[in-house]
């Protein structure tokens, strides 16, 4: 059975509801297995070997492979999670935002400053706001955490 999940027309949204937390379980277990510094060490050591230690998809590999973190989201990964990623990569939450928002850190910065996006425009998705996906990146950063 189908749960009604109104919250999918948010513009630039992922909810992490319990289709996601399935979805994504294992890059999940993934990142918080990088609390431990043996394990970071593996990780920058040899990337693509650690990964192959947990069973995700391939999707999931290669969004961390090149963290692309908005993608990492789609499939099932939680920012709170991936957190632990960008720390491993000695990157802040700031720099995390703003690559997500394909703004630099800074443009991102002074946009949360200035009180960040306006709802107006992005209640709905097809509405002519700067978080609508037609709209996306803004900035000059490239979307990827790893420039």
């Amino acid at each position: 059975m189908s749960l009604h999940k109104p919250y999918l027309d948010i513009p630039g949204t992922t909810i992490f509801d319990a289709e996601q937390s399935r979805k994504g379980f294992h890059l999940n277990q993934f990142c918080m297995s990088l609390m431990k510094a043996e394990n970071r060490e593996r990780f920058k050591a040899n990337q693509r070997a650690y990964l192959d230690e947990w069973p995700m998809s391939e999707d999931q590999k290669q969004a961390v492979l090149t963290a692309d973190l908005n993608r990492a989201i789609a499939l099932g990964g939680n920012i709170y999670f991936l957190a632990k990623l960008g720390a491993t990569h000695g990157k802040s939450f700031q720099q995390m935002a703003g690559s997500m928002t394909g703004m630099t850190e800074i443009e991102y910065r002074d946009m949360m400053i200035a009180g960040g996006r306006s709802a107006n425009g992005n209640r709905v998705i097809g509405e002519n706001g700067d978080a609508q996906v037609n709209r996306q990146p803004q900035g000059h950063g490239t979307g990827k955490l790893l420039d």
